[in-house]
Parts: structure tokens; C-alpha cells; sequence
């Protein structure tokens, strides 16, 4: 869905101004080629946090899987 709008946005801003169309369609695989890394960091961060949690939360899921379950 997000896709169908950027290529509706880019259409109106084509018919409106196409220099300017034309710059974001040549300038967007360097602006996506900028932001990758942060994306890797950002992946990196979440796999942490993620692993942290878990492992802070192991001895919790010990204890309280030795518990009958209610019924």
C-alpha cells in the first residue's frame, strides 16, 4: 500500500513539477544507498535488546514453567 502512494505521489509531483520528479527518481537510489547502514545498525540494536531481554527473563521462564498450569 505505502508503494502505491509513493508512486501516486510521485505521478502528482510529475504532473506539478517534473524537474524536481525527475531529480527524486535519479537521487532516491543514493539517498536509500546513505540510510543503509543506519538500517544495519538499527537491526543490530533490535537483535541485542531482543537477546538481553531474553536472557534476563530466562530465570523467570525457569521458575515459572515449574508451576502446574491452572485448569
Amino acid at each position: 500500500m505505502t508503494t502505491l502512494l509513493a508512486v501516486l505521489a510521485w505521478c502528482v509531483l510529475w504532473v506539478l513539477c517534473w524537474p524536481i520528479a525527475l531529480l527524486a527518481l535519479v537521487l532516491w537510489p543514493f539517498a536509500w544507498l546513505l540510510s543503509l547502514p543506519f538500517r544495519l545498525v538499527g537491526i543490530t540494536f533490535g537483535a541485542l535488546f531482543a537477546f538481553l531481554h531474553a536472557l534476563l527473563m530466562l530465570p523467570a521462564r525457569l521458575l515459572g514453567g515449574s508451576r502446574p498450569r491452572p485448569a
